[in-house]
């Protein structure tokens, strides 16, 4: 039993793209292989979308609407269905990197019993791809008990935020105050959707958006890079500490 609220246990939600790793367009390159495949043409629809902090199924209905064509469900699953085994060659390819202090961070976290969890625009198995590829994937559980968001989860970040909260609450057995827990991201799309459901934000600029942008958009904390960080997280993630850049 905790003794206090102090001691409650927090949560942390991490972004993949941009946040814990740079996939070097493997994503995009996947996408445009399965929709070439699926559709027949795709007339550069994808150049024109900013893919930052949008879900994989969002991603689909944007390129269908650039494209003319109605939206369909069966359509959809079956072209993130394909793009995840694409991805498999993909991620592979040159330019990928973990970003800087993240696995330290992550090392650091799960020393320190840590509760962490994914809220990510991706594709349950297109996150764990990713996170394999830099050796990260071991940091976080998978399947259907754990603390995690994905594109399944809907279209908008809002709704991939609320399905991680349900299921931290269901996998710490108790109820989970949206103040105890953290998104960490490199968007706004990850600020705004956090603000929305009453979430503390923390935004790293290392992806493409700055400092400035993410503090314009209503980050409570605002970093250039996760390095240095396994501490001051830990101690906010106990009740003991502020955020680090707030």
């Amino acid at each position: 039993m905790r003794s206090s609220p102090e001691r409650r246990t927090r949560v942390l939600l991490f972004d993949v793209d941009g946040t814990l790793v740079h996939a070097a367009g493997a994503g995009r390159r996947a996408l445009e292989r399965v929709l070439l495949s699926q559709l027949g043409r795709i007339d550069g629809a994808l150049a024109g979308l900013r893919l930052d902090g949008m879900t994989d199924r969002l991603i689909v209905r944007e390129v269908l609407a650039a494209l003319g064509r109605p939206f369909d469900d069966s359509l959809c699953d079956r072209v993130l269905d394909a793009y995840v085994e694409a991805l498999r060659t993909e991620i592979q390819g040159p330019g990928f990197r973990v970003l800087p202090g993240v696995a330290e961070l992550l090392a650091g976290l799960a020393a320190g019993g840590a509760a962490v969890g994914l809220c990510t625009g991706n594709m349950p198995e297109g996150a764990r791809l990713k996170l394999l590829r830099g050796g990260l994937d071991a940091y976080f559980e998978w399947g259907p008990r754990a603390i995690a968001g994905f594109a399944p989860d809907g279209e908008a970040r809002e709704r991939v935020l609320r399905a991680a909260l349900r299921r931290a609450a269901e996998r710490l057995g108790t109820a989970l105050d949206p103040t105890e827990a953290l998104v960490i991201g490199d968007t706004p799309r990850d600020v705004q959707a956090a603000r929305a459901e009453g979430v503390p934000a923390l935004a790293v600029a290392t992806g493409r958006y700055t400092v400035e942008e993410l503090r314009d958009a209503g980050a409570d904390a605002v970093l250039r890079t996760l390095e240095g960080t396994a501490e001051s997280l830990l101690a906010w993630a106990s009740g003991r500490g502020p955020l680090p850049g707030a």
